[in-house]
């Protein structure tokens, strides 16, 4: 089942128009999350909207937006006020231009999401601006508003859809400049390259994203697992950077090491990776000690216990 669209309104290019939903391309909701707790009780923790002053709890009715211009000095705006700041944006994605994808700098992106036709109708009108940008070769830049805020998006054809990826404005990207200026200006001899572009060639792939895994949420998920079962929880060391003294040397042992590797590992022809978030559901299945869902309801407490202090 498709999520919920977190945009709704129409697609236009010039005098062609169609209604659409954008979708969120991306989740966080698989990765594992914690709640903050009383050390002492076991409880979680509330957070309550406090008057600075007076320190009493303030009702979210009559919480109200504020620009701070000085120490103690707020310019109020209320909900209608900026919903009354009328952009045709909130209701229209306007293709304002085309551009080569290459020309898109990468420090501009932020987050892609999927663009589909909303509804029965509007599909040949979307199949027109679809096929138009794809022929073209093209990225189609436009404007979104999304929570209270004006985008800038880049949409370009994705299968049988469209993606956009919402793009920074210029002010929201920082110089290189103030960083890299301090950077001494190193000439790399064509032997260092050599070896170097040989220690690439060693570890050439493609990109397939289905082989990567989160360690460290597998890191985390395993320590759930131990905790539940009530298994001690050892410290791991922690890896150590080495100081490189002869930069040659260490290029060549490099070389040695990746071979090697590369002959003592061969790939197995290994079944099909399946896909990170399933593999993490079932990660926290296997607990040692659980018992089935029907079996732990039969016997479940008349009362909750009480907990015990460390």
């Amino acid at each position: 089942m498709a999520p919920r669209a977190n945009w709704k309104g129409f697609l236009r290019l010039s005098l062609v128009t169609c209604p659409v939903a954008l979708y969120p391309a991306t989740s966080e909701s698989e990765k594992v999350s914690f709640n903050q707790l009383n050390r002492k009780t076991g409880h979680r923790i509330k957070y309550a909207k406090v008057d600075a002053d007076t320190g009493e709890e303030v009702d979210n009715e009559d919480i109200v937006k504020g620009y701070k211009v000085d120490t103690d000095t707020f310019i109020e705006v209320t909900k209608e006020e900026l919903e009354n700041v009328a952009l045709e944006s909130t209701r229209t994605i306007e293709i304002d231009e085309f551009v080569d994808r290459s020309e898109i700098d990468p420090r501009y992106l932020i987050r892609p999401y999927y663009l589909t036709p909303d509804g029965k109708v509007g599909h040949d009108a979307f199949a027109v601006i679809r096929e138009t940008i794809r022929e073209m070769n093209k990225v189609a830049i436009g404007r979104v508003v999304l929570t209270n805020r004006e985008h800038i998006i880049a949409l370009e054809p994705l299968d049988k859809g469209l993606m956009g990826t919402l793009l920074r404005y210029p002010y929201e990207v920082r110089s290189a400049e103030e960083y890299f200026d301090d950077i001494q200006d190193v000439k790399v001899t064509k032997d260092m390259l050599d070896l170097a572009k040989h220690i690439v060639n060693q570890k050439a792939g493609h990109f397939e994203p289905d082989k990567f895994e989160d360690q460290y949420e597998t890191a985390l998920i395993d320590l759930i697992n131990q905790k539940r079962a009530g298994k001690p929880i050892t410290a791991k060391a922690r890896p150590r950077g080495e100081n490189v003294v002869d930069l040659m040397d260490a290029l060549r042992k490099s070389i040695g090491r990746e071979g090697a590797a590369a002959t003592e590992a061969p790939r197995k022809p290994g079944k099909k990776p399946r896909k990170a978030a399933a593999a993490q559901k079932e990660m926290l299945m296997p607990i040692a000690g659980k018992k089935p869902a029907k079996e732990a309801a039969a016997k479940k407490p008349a009362s909750k216990p009480q907990r015990k202090s460390a």
